[in-house]
């Protein structure tokens, strides 16, 4: 019995030993956010505490929205007179200049409308000479006003018919003062009327192409803006020629400096409304393609906001921290979120938690060193 009794003792201080150790480590998993000093430790790195206080600072509104051109910018190539797409060189992205060939058509009725061109010009020419032999007739009255009126209106509405043929083959590129029997032709030449980028090609080689049918899309870019989306809320707080910071998910870093030209007026099923903004260095936005997606912050009024001296906030894997003091020797890594920097403070938008809290504003970067160090 003496023996059982110390077997059962021993299991009873063995069981209560592993409750202990695993107790202790959930308190350790638990305070891996809390450093800890000593009171020599805390004067060495001259630790020092603060509160929340309010200072004026300007709040940072966030907005997103695209690249866009003005209207005028954006051009749709069609042909008035349908035919076959021969040849292309284009694809989306490219270059044109202006003048440049941008795709050839083909098709037998560019044939008719040249020749009928040419033979009204050969009409006209005889016509032109009966008017006149009329004209001299009628003037020296051997021939009857009723001929010289009938030769009169057959020269003028030759004119008419001749002039509007011109005007046709003018549609479609053809030069009717240099078009002559030798030089008709089945093809016509499709060109760029602006140096720009192709934004669509909407048609392949050998497509029939249907009157005022859309082939390709440019683009001229040299008068690129920014297209913001704002919401009803936030609409008040715009104005013409605020200025603002843009920039793009791919280069975050690479800031463009805008400034707002018009605040529509127009809402939305969703309660927004766009926001017109002017990129003031132009030699900077060369980068920028129409439809590319932008973010933007504007500052918008100034008004008293919680705020933390700067050198209280610090930064760890692209997130906001301070520390908040438990007691005299304990102090907890807690994550903020932070608003705009103004005069050495920095807004504090979650600051409800902090309320009241000793906060550490001297010291945080060696309390953050000092942590991350006893974990490793």
């Amino acid at each position: 019995m003496k023996y059982i009794g110390i077997i059962l003792l021993s299991a009873l201080l063995i069981s209560c030993g592993n409750k202990e150790e695993k107790t202790e480590t959930t308190e350790t998993s638990l305070e891996s956010n809390v450093a800890q000093l000593s009171q020599q430790q805390k004067k060495n790195i001259g630790l020092q505490l603060g509160k929340l206080t309010q200072q004026n600072v300007s709040s940072i509104l966030k907005l997103s929205g695209q690249i866009d051109v003005p209207p005028q910018n954006m051009i749709s190539i069609s042909i008035p007179l349908g035919g076959f797409l021969k040849s292309t060189q284009l694809l989306q992205g490219m270059h044109v200049r202006k003048g440049q060939v941008l795709a050839i058509l083909e098709d037998q009725q560019y044939i008719l409308l040249q020749q009928n061109y040419l033979t009204t010009k050969v009409k006209l020419k005889q016509a032109a000479q009966d008017y006149e032999r009329q004209k001299a007739l009628n003037k020296n009255l051997a021939s009857s006003d009723k001929i010289f009126q009938q030769a009169t209106s057959d020269y003028e509405m030759l004119k008419i018919q001749l002039n509007s043929l011109a005007q046709e083959l003018k549609l479609i590129n053809i030069n009717a003062n240099s078009l002559n029997s030798a030089n008709i032709s089945t093809r016509i030449s499709i060109i760029s009327p602006i140096d720009g980028y192709v934004t669509k090609v909407n048609a392949n080689i050998g497509k029939h192409i249907d009157t005022n049918e859309i082939l390709f899309e440019l683009v001229n870019p040299d008068d690129l803006h920014l297209a913001l989306t704002v919401f009803e809320k936030d609409a008040i707080q715009l104005k013409i020629e605020q200025k603002l910071i843009a920039y793009s998910n791919d280069q975050p870093d690479k800031k463009y400096l805008c400034e707002i030209l018009l605040v529509g007026k127009d809402f939305g099923a969703d309660r927004s409304l766009l926001v017109h903004c002017h990129f003031e260095n132009e030699k900077e936005t060369q980068g920028l393609i129409p439809g590319m997606f932008m973010n933007a912050e504007v500052e918008v009024k100034s008004g008293n906001k919680p705020c933390l001296p700067q050198d209280a906030i610090i930064s760890y894997e692209g997130k906001d921290y301070v520390f908040v003091a438990n007691d005299a020797s304990h102090f907890k890594m807690t994550e903020v979120k932070t608003g705009s920097n103004e005069k050495g403070f920095t807004a504090i938008e979650n600051a409800e938690a902090l309320n009241n809290k000793n906060i550490v504003v001297h010291g945080a970067y060696d309390l953050l060193m000092s942590l991350k160090n006893t974990e490793e």
